[in-house]
């Protein structure tokens, strides 16, 4: 399955798609990407509370993000996610990546999301394992 180029369709990003985010991506200095959304109703776990997987999402958008905006792009390998406190509904979440690390295809970076700003209080953060390029997927016999 190759890799194409960025999809108006994205659940995350997809200007598109009327059931998604609608979340744009911009640069964030040297290796990383920043984004803003503001925490919908629609998006609850719990009331009042954004569910944990949209944020989840974010962050891992943010990270393909920070691969395509500098150099060649890939997908997420890995993902430990920590959260650290309950978004409420109505917030704006900073959410930003950048890579760490490069050996080769892989690449280590990290992930957060905050509140407000990018000095804001973390919600949540993530460190990721991502390969550079399109993948190579092993098929099973059964």
């Amino acid at each position: 399955m190759p890799l194409g180029t960025k999809t108006d369709r994205c659940w995350v990003c997809g200007p598109a798609n009327p059931s998604g985010l609608q979340v744009s991506f911009e640069p964030f200095g040297d290796n990383g990407s920043r984004a803003r959304y503001v925490a919908r109703a629609e998006h609850s776990g719990w009331t009042g509370v954004l569910h944990g997987g949209v944020l989840l999402a974010l962050m891992d958008e943010a990270l393909g993000w920070s691969l395509y905006f500098h150099g060649p792009g890939g997908l997420t390998a890995r993902l430990d996610t920590r959260f650290r406190q309950p978004t409420p509904i109505g917030a704006t979440v900073v959410v930003r990546a950048w890579t760490v690390e490069r050996r080769g295809r892989l690449v280590k970076a990290h992930a957060d999301a905050r509140l407000d700003s990018d000095e804001g209080p973390i919600l949540a953060e993530a460190d990721a394992s991502m390969i550079i390029g399109e993948p190579e997927y092993a098929t099973e016999s059964r």
